[in-house]
């Protein structure tokens, strides 16, 4: 699954820009993205919560850390890899759960799993992206895949779900706990849009009824490692692990659900200390570079999520494009570990950061300063 072909291995060694690639800078994917989506699709990818302050606010916490790299030493091979759910992966990166792929290519999911696993990073996939459980195991029957379950049924669906993985041979199953009412997205009702997707969905009453009633269903009855996604506090955290889940998702919906929330690396902190060691940690929330990846690492995750990112990439140039995104974000990635005086992951930790002031003013773009979209007018 993480085997560099020569072909991938050597285009690391061409001089950066001298390269017949057709994607070179991560932006690229944006611009691609806007070209290609009409406007409903896209505010779909960019836009959060109400006032977006969430949304801004995961920048802003990845824009306030600094690094403190170390020099001198032997930096000439650098792994990224981890092993994760007994694989080797190449980079701590999974496909966050993303619903309605297929508004951004016709694969939809099956293309995401595809490229993950061609590359070797994880895909999660999303209950409300098509083409579904089972299909998109059919499409990728290699990759490390996990499914992800709004709750819209009784016990019996959520058992149903859960035994569906386990039949198609998801590696985890996670269970997503931020969405009891869903969001103002008021870029969509300023346009008057819903998503036929939308117009079709029931039983919302249950996933404002959820509660660790079923958490502990699906622990007593299921083997399937369990990851809880949308925890942003250390009281949760608590009585997560105490449950024994045994993975805690960090993740504020990417400012998607409730405004006026912490951005996800301001409340990493805070998780892995309440978890101290009891659970694995993944967090998303507007990682999008290879510096946002490593900051991650050192303050504690597991794993890393990457949403938007991935759906740019997605519309901009289908299951290629994801591979080719995760290429460049691996690039990235051992730049800055080598830049910092690392060889891998093993030797990161909080020693290589430090507070300090962000120099962007925050926003869906802020880590690509060469992209220029244009403002719609709602």
């Amino acid at each position: 699954m993480n085997q560099q072909t020569p072909i991938e291995a050597a285009w690391r060694n061409v001089e950066l820009g001298a390269s017949d690639e057709k994607f070179q800078n991560l932006h690229e994917f944006i611009t691609k993205a806007r070209i290609q989506l009409n406007q409903n699709a896209w505010d779909y990818i960019i836009g959060g919560a109400e006032t977006e302050t969430t949304l801004r606010r995961n920048r802003m916490a990845l824009d306030e850390i600094a690094f403190r790299p170390r020099v001198l030493r032997d930096v000439s091979k650098v792994d990224a890899s981890v092993e994760r759910f007994g694989r080797r992966m190449r980079l701590p990166l999974v496909m966050a759960p993303v619903g309605a792929l297929e508004i951004f290519d016709p694969a939809g999911a099956a293309a995401v799993a595809r490229g993950a696993g061609r590359f070797g990073a994880a895909h999660m996939l999303s209950s409300v992206s098509e083409p579904g459980l089972e299909r998109t195991a059919e499409a990728a029957p290699d990759a490390l895949r996990i499914f992800q379950l709004y709750v819209r049924g009784d016990d019996a669906f959520v058992e149903d779900y859960v035994s569906r993985a386990v039949a198609n041979s998801y590696t985890a199953f996670c269970l997503t706990v931020d969405t009891a009412h869903y969001s103002r997205r008021e870029r969509d009702i300023a346009k008057r849009y819903v998503r036929e997707s939308r117009l079709r969905a029931t039983g919302g009453d249950h996933q404002k009824a959820l509660s660790w009633h079923t958490v502990k269903l699906i622990k007593d009855k299921f083997k399937l490692p369990l990851i809880i996604k949308g925890i942003a506090t250390a009281e949760d955290a608590h009585i997560a692990v105490d449950h024994g889940v045994d993975w805690i998702y960090v993740s504020n919906h990417g400012g998607r659900q409730l405004d006026h929330g912490r951005g996800a690396m301001h409340v990493l902190p805070e998780i892995v200390a309440a978890v101290n060691g009891r659970a694995k940690i993944m967090v998303d929330g507007g990682f999008c570079r290879g510096t946002d990846i490593v900051k991650a690492i050192a303050c504690g995750a597991d794993l890393v999520g990457v949403g938007r990112l991935q759906c740019w990439a997605l519309a901009a140039a289908g299951e290629d494009g994801i591979v080719r995104m995760l290429e460049l974000l691996e690039d990235e990635v051992i730049r800055t570990l080598g830049l910092l005086g690392l060889a891998s992951f093993a030797e990161l930790n909080t020693s290589y950061l430090h507070p300090a002031t962000a120099t962007h003013p925050p926003s869906v773009f802020s880590a690509f300063p060469l992209v220029d979209i244009a403002p719609y007018r709602y």
